[in-house]
């Protein structure tokens, strides 16, 4: 089973539900970190890092040699990555989305493929809970080849917990798609409902059933809540503003180990979700 744990906005407690929920399960459970832009579910698991590996992703490389300059490569681009200008051919690395179109088309096989790295995977764990997360490499513009990445991780003989990106682009799209489960995580304010309405949306686009988290839910008002029950999404957990559980995320410490008792409460969110993905 694959649960995504997703937000439209950042700063809804996110990572928060995703890293509690991944180590009060007492089986098979791995946690991908999908926020490679930002990851920051590693700072609360803490796990032992066992594995690095660099990923890349092929871009074109042009011999000028073999070139005729016939434009066929600028054609096929719909991103622009690649141009003829005047007597030289110039790739733009950073933009290119990796499809090989410039190398098919071109008739004098003078574009072949070099590499552009992305980032890094790491890969760990902690007591029996395997861990893995991206790292995008600074400057780099395209997240989703390397969340790809990450969910090639996925196990099919685990538990598998998605801490995915904040909001409702692309990166969401790639660490929601194929998951039996998306858990939206929010906040009862105007801000959290108008998100939250935005990350439904794209759930719904998916197919995949639903269901909330209302972090800090003790604060606001009830529109979170009004809005649920007119769309007919189960609320699975209410998290109250606590200062015990503000502390420790301060000190990057799990509410589970700050105040035991709530792990019963997160293997109760788990039973639910269960329930209702069948």
């Amino acid at each position: 089973m694959i649960i995504s744990v997703a937000s439209g906005k950042g700063g809804t407690g996110k990572t928060t539900v995703a890293t509690n929920l991944a180590v009060s399960l007492e089986f098979a459970v791995q946690l991908l970190d999908c926020d490679v832009e930002e990851p920051n579910a590693h700072l609360f698991i803490q796990p032992k890092i066992e594995d690095v590996e660099v990923v890349t992703t092929p871009v074109p490389e042009v011999d000028l040699k073999k070139c005729t300059l016939c434009g066929k490569c600028a054609e096929i681009c719909q991103f622009n990555a690649i141009v003829v200008i005047g007597e030289t051919v110039l790739p733009f690395h950073e933009m290119c989305h990796s499809c090989g179109g410039c190398t098919h088309v071109c008739p004098e096989k003078a574009i072949t493929e070099t590499t552009r790295e992305l980032g890094i995977i790491e890969r760990g764990r902690r007591n029996g809970l395997e861990f893995v997360h991206g790292l995008l490499r600074v400057g780099e513009a395209m997240s989703p080849p390397l969340i790809r990445k990450v969910r090639e991780y996925t196990r099919s003989d685990a538990l598998t917990i998605i801490d995915a990106p904040p909001g409702t682009s692309c990166p969401v799209i790639a660490s929601m798609k194929d998951a039996d489960f998306v858990l939206l995580v929010t906040e009862p304010t105007p801000f959290g409902l108008h998100d939250l309405k935005l990350a439904v949306g794209a759930v719904k686009v998916l197919g995949i059933p639903c269901g909330l988290v209302i972090n800090r839910s003790d604060m606001g008002d009830d529109g979170v809540k009004i809005y649920a029950e007119e769309e007919e999404i189960p609320l699975l957990m209410e998290i109250p503003f606590d200062r015990l559980i503000a502390e420790a995320y301060s000190r990057g410490e799990m509410i589970v180990d700050v105040m035991p008792e709530w792990k019963e409460r997160f293997k109760d969110l788990y039973r639910r979700i269960v329930e209702i993905a069948g």
